[in-house]
């Protein structure tokens, strides 16, 4: 599947699922029509702990906002160390005496799979309430988050029942063979900006692996975990394998990284709280980490490659989902002798996107995710101004109301400006021009990320080069955020250890037992 989005004029979705560009576009018009899923009809959200939808025991809620309208969606319980501390329970409770543990893998997979079928199923509801919540484009939300969605729990499925240990010769007469077994008891803390997709990221081999789970989305975006819900319980997932508490960070999300019946917690978001998370979680009892944080990374056009592509590709690497993602290609290196054609065509291109009501398909890039997130952005690229930054084109809101931004790109930017150096996690490309291909290399690594970064270049040979120099986890070659199920991706340095998706994530998720037999 290829879920590249090529920028323009207008927005074209490529190759989905064998469907055609026409059919995919009638898809979104029709799911609007239908109004599955507008603002009035949104329930309000409890928790799901042990497979019954419940309020807080504090009985507290707290308010779903709309990002496009800055209106209220509905509510949810607000839960807190009393509930996590409830929903742990009916984890432990489910992994050790429960029948997902001991149930034949492949009967796992098979329920993976009905999970799968059920998101497809119902695609369209869950993308335009995504849409409400997120403030991203529906176009996005139904190709791009649901497609990848539906693709990891189908990836898992068929990975369930091949999860195996290995037999190792040794010295002696001796019979070693090892165990691969489930971590345990999982704790899951996941974003605002892909909530669907991050929750099945997560969700997909844990439980292939045979681990329970209590899952914490984003204060922000609760909605589409809440719908997950229902449709893991009506696959068949037993009691208390998978619950689901809102919440806030500093409450839920806490109890839950320090809570000691936890045996491994999972989380992505912001550098700056992963160094928290992993703090908490060594608080109690040492229990297993992994993250997957910030990144800033480097998109490199080099003078030989294909520019019409490399705008293309720049733009793709910045404004999708309005810039709100942590493989962004912010820092946009431009060979000099081709950078003031560069600029202008990108320039061109970038004024020509439509940014406005996310559940309008023709719509190209949407609303920030709250006034927050949309504050900080405009924060940032005044601070890139005073430090002597110039606006190409946006840098400003989109429209009166909603938290929109402008795709804006930056010029006369150096390394060690703060918009540079920190993650804005906004539509905001800062351009750096660079002669010296020797520095170059250097210029890329300075940084404490290492997510992802990008090259375009017609030689292969200089591509290659470049990608074994740069320290990062993911690299991408004449092509940008491009993802597969069955791809790893995670980072180094400051943007997180351990690896989602692919055979990797396995490893985040099992422990390793070896078994030894005298045979004499």
């Amino acid at each position: 599947m290829n879920c590249q989005l090529r920028w323009g004029g207008s927005l074209t979705l490529l190759k989905d699922r064998g469907m055609t560009e026409a059919s995919r576009y009638a898809t979104v018009k029709t799911t609007l029509k239908k109004g599955l899923v507008m603002n009035s009809q949104v329930k309000p959200g409890k928790l799901l702990i042990n497979n019954e939808w419940c309020e807080a025991a504090s009985g507290k809620r707290f308010d779903v906002i709309n990002p496009a309208t800055e209106t209220k969606l509905t509510d949810c319980a607000e839960g807190d160390q009393v509930d996590i501390d409830r929903a742990v329970s009916a984890a432990r409770k489910a992994f050790e005496t429960g029948p997902w543990k001991k149930m034949a893998a492949r009967e796992r997979g098979r329920i993976l799979n009905r999970v799968a079928l059920l998101l497809d199923k119902h695609r369209q509801e869950i993308a335009e309430l995504e849409t409400l919540n997120n403030g991203k484009p529906i176009a996005e939300t139904l190709h791009v988050d649901l497609t990848l969605a539906i693709e990891t729990f189908e990836y898992y499925a068929g990975l369930a029942d091949k999860i195996h240990g290995e037999t190792i010769p040794v010295n002696g007469p001796f019979l070693n063979y090892t165990l691969r077994e489930p971590a345990g008891v999982v704790g899951q803390i996941i974003p605002w900006n892909f909530p669907l997709l991050m929750a099945a990221w997560k969700l997909g081999p844990a439980l292939a692996t045979g681990c329970t789970v209590v899952l914490k989305p984003a204060e922000q975006t609760p909605l589409s975990a809440l719908y997950l819900g229902n449709i893991l319980m009506e696959a068949g997932l037993p009691a208390g394998v998978v619950n689901i508490v809102t919440g806030f960070g500093p409450t839920a999300g806490a109890a839950l990284a320090r809570h000691k019946d936890v045996d491994k917690i999972a989380f992505t978001g912001s550098t700056e709280i992963g160094k928290l998370v992993m703090k908490m979680a060594s608080e109690t009892n040492l229990k297993r980490v992994s993250l997957e944080l910030g990144g800033k990374a480097p998109n490199i056009v080099f003078a030989d490659s294909d520019l019409d592509a490399a705008v293309n590709g720049a733009m793709r690497g910045i404004f999708f989902n309005q810039g709100e993602v942590c493989c962004a290609g912010s820092r946009l290196f431009i060979e000099q002798s081709v950078h003031d054609e560069f600029l202008s065509k990108l320039k061109a291109s970038t004024e020509k996107m439509i940014v406005g009501n996310p559940l309008d398909p023709k719509t190209q890039m949407g609303a920030q995710v709250s006034k927050e997130q949309f504050n900080k952005i405009l924060g940032y690229i005044e601070q890139g101004k005073k430090e002597g930054a110039s606006v190409v084109t946006g840098g400003a809101p989109a429209h009166p109301k909603g938290y929109f931004v402008k795709p804006t790109v930056l010029e006369g930017v150096t390394n060690q400006m703060t918009v540079a150096r920190e993650e804005i996690f906004g539509p905001v490309v800062c351009a750096i021009s660079f002669r010296d291909t020797t520095d170059l290399v250097r210029q890329a690594n300075d940084t404490v990320y290492g997510l992802s970064a990008g090259i375009w270049t017609r030689d292969i040979g200089k591509a290659h080069r470049f990608a074994r120099d740069i320290k990062a986890g993911t690299v991408w070659i004449n092509c940008y955020n491009q993802f597969d199920a069955a791809s790893p991706f995670g980072g180094f340095k400051e943007s997180g250890f351990g690896r989602e998706l692919g055979e990797h994530a396995l490893e985040l998720y099992t422990q390793v037992k070896s078994v030894w037999v005298a045979l004499n």
